[in-house]
């Protein structure tokens, strides 16, 4: 199985490919956008790991090309700046999935599908796990609460504009799945 990396920062790439590389992939390495689809043209990689931030470009903007190029591989961004606003983007965009770094060897390889899922301590509490409309709820929530209901100012926090966020509170809170 073939694995591109796009990462700008070296360092941390050549530690992901090392420890990929242990699970039988052949990895491949690019720091720079302009890089990136030509790589995937020239090695057609089955896995695509696509840091967000390169350098002054964004990875989301490779997201689509690469889909269009490569449409079996499997696309996984990773950040370090991790957002509900940027997953759901990168979602929509055809990422597979999207993972915060540092991202540990057990969860990179469930997200390729290589690995068991790791296990999680609400899985062991029999607890629900929360649909992505509750967790923007909650943080919603918590940033408002921060801001002492001041809706001005949690938009700004929350760079929504103000109606969005005044017309996402007046929702109810999302229904549990219990």
């Amino acid at each position: 199985m073939k694995l591109l990396i796009i990462e700008d920062d070296s360092a941390f790439a050549s530690v992901l490919m090392r420890r990929l590389a242990k699970h039988d992939l052949s990895c491949w390495h690019v720091e720079h956008a302009s890089e990136a689809l030509l790589a995937c043209h020239r090695h057609t990689p089955d896995f695509i790991l696509l840091d967000m931030k390169l350098h002054h470009d964004s990875g989301l903007n490779l997201i689509k090309p690469m889909r269009q190029l490569l449409p079996n591989s499997k696309i996984i961004l990773l950040t370090g700046y991790a957002s509900i606003s940027s997953a759901v983007d990168a979602i929509k965009l055809g990422a597979d999935d999207y993972l915060s770094k540092p991202v540990d060897s057990q969860t990179l390889l469930a997200a390729l599908g290589l690995g068991k899922k790791p296990v999680k301590v609400h899985d062991q509490l029999d607890e629900p796990t929360l649909s992505a409309e509750q967790v923007e709820w909650q943080h919603i929530q918590q940033v408002l609460k921060y801001n002492n209901g001041n809706i001005s100012a949690t938009a700004r926090q929350l760079s929504m504009h103000r109606r969005t966020l005044q017309r996402k509170l007046q929702k109810m809170a999302p229904i549990t799945n219990d």
